[in-house]
């Protein structure tokens, strides 16, 4: 304010206290405290910009100015254990500021993994991953919160890095990898906060990217593997809307595919083939990949968007992988034992695969630690090869 700027009564005068007689000294402490943190003219500031901006709730434009002034520091890291939407032990992690507390959660670390599983093996393997989850709460409220107090939210690299200094192997056996993923996210949104920023304009700063743009979203139309009762081996076939014009789009022709195929499972496998798996896909009794795919090109063919959506497939197939052999037959009462297939017959079939449909992207291929077989497939250039690994 030109010519009269505010000033706060008593604050810089010290006769003009209210304070007196026996509480003198108490009214000196409080002046020290005041010209410590600079207050009177932080306040100052703050009233001043109220009026510049013609604030029509003044004490809330303070209240707000003065929370931008202080920088944010990371004060505690708080996890505990959840339940994800399967009943699975998973963590969730509450990351306070000094302004606020921000939420992430991640799955539970990877208990063993294989095609072996009967009840017995269930049941352990979910108390393995019970415990799993348990140590990494513990370890977060512990080691993970004191390395990462006092930090500024912002610095994402810095945290993470913290946090996979706690490793001392730095494989991150010790901390887990969704455990870190938890923190890393809580901590990715304090730094949106703090910068008042949408979440994903904060990604796209700290990899440096000015243009952001959402992707195409895989939408999980069949559903095997373990996470459904058929006899299909692979996890899940996928739809990408890759001809759509924007997101919305994109989401609208998957919802009619997704729609058209219920109408062409019920009509060639009755109703109770139009039950759903484990991530929302349709689980029809089939066994084999082709036949499933079969199922979503006529459904793409109905809805009418040929060549404008293209296929893609998550094999999980560390879930069938028994040695170093790959058991497409794992989830049969009646095997044949004729579909045992090496990690090369593998590599053939996805190979037709990609030759005879428009499969523009597979998941997890092989078994998690079948390199050889991964590198020799990927090198090919036939399509996207991607991986997810948990601990």
């Amino acid at each position: 304010i030109p010519n009269k700027p505010s000033r706060i009564a008593g604050a810089e005068c010290p006769e003009r206290s209210v304070v007196s007689g026996a509480d003198h000294a108490a009214a000196m402490s409080v002046q020290e405290y005041l010209e410590k943190h600079l207050l009177p003219r932080k306040i100052e500031e703050a009233v001043n910009a109220a009026v510049r901006a013609k604030a029509a709730d003044p004490v809330l434009f303070i209240s707000t100015h003065m929370r931008r002034a202080a920088p944010a520091v990371i004060t505690r890291v708080c996890a505990r254990q959840i339940l994800d939407s399967r009943g699975a032990p998973a963590v969730e992690v509450d990351l306070h500021t000094n302004k606020a507390v921000h939420r992430a959660s991640a799955a539970g670390p990877g208990a063993p993994e294989g095609a072996a599983v009967d009840a017995t093996r269930d049941v352990e393997k979910r108390r393995l991953l019970a415990k799993a989850v348990a140590d990494s709460v513990r370890l977060i409220n512990g080691k993970v919160s004191e390395a990462l107090v006092g930090m500024d939210p912002q610095q994402q690299a810095q945290i993470d890095q913290a946090i996979m200094d706690l490793d001392k192997a730095h494989h991150r056996t010790e901390v887990g990898a969704n455990a870190m993923l938890a923190v890393s996210i809580a901590a990715c949104k304090a730094g949106a906060a703090e910068k008042e920023v949408p979440l994903y304009k904060h990604i796209a700063d700290l990899v440096g990217k000015s243009a952001t743009t959402l992707p195409v979203p895989a939408i999980t139309v069949i559903n095997g593997g373990t996470h459904a009762g058929n006899n299909l081996p692979i996890q899940e076939i996928m739809i990408l809307p890759i001809g759509a014009k924007n997101f919305e789009e994109a989401m609208q022709m998957g919802s009619e595919t997704y729609h058209h195929l219920k109408d062409i499972i019920w009509e060639k496998y009755g109703s109770d083939s139009c039950n759903i798996g484990d991530d929302g896909g349709f689980a029809p009794n089939i066994s084999s990949i082709t036949e499933g795919l079969d199922l979503v090109i006529a459904a793409i063919d109905r809805a009418g968007y040929n060549g404008r959506i293209k296929l893609a497939i998550d094999a999980a197939a560390t879930d069938f992988c028994v040695g170093k052999k790959y058991d497409l037959e794992f989830k049969s009462a009646k095997k044949s034992g004729q579909n045992f297939k090496t990690g090369d017959d593998m590599i053939e079939i996805y190979s037709q695969l990609c030759s005879e449909y428009p499969l523009v992207s597979i998941e997890q291929p092989f078994d998690k630690d079948d390199w050889e077989h991964s590198k020799k497939f990927t090198t090919l250039e036939l399509c996207q090869v991607l991986w997810e690994t948990t601990y």
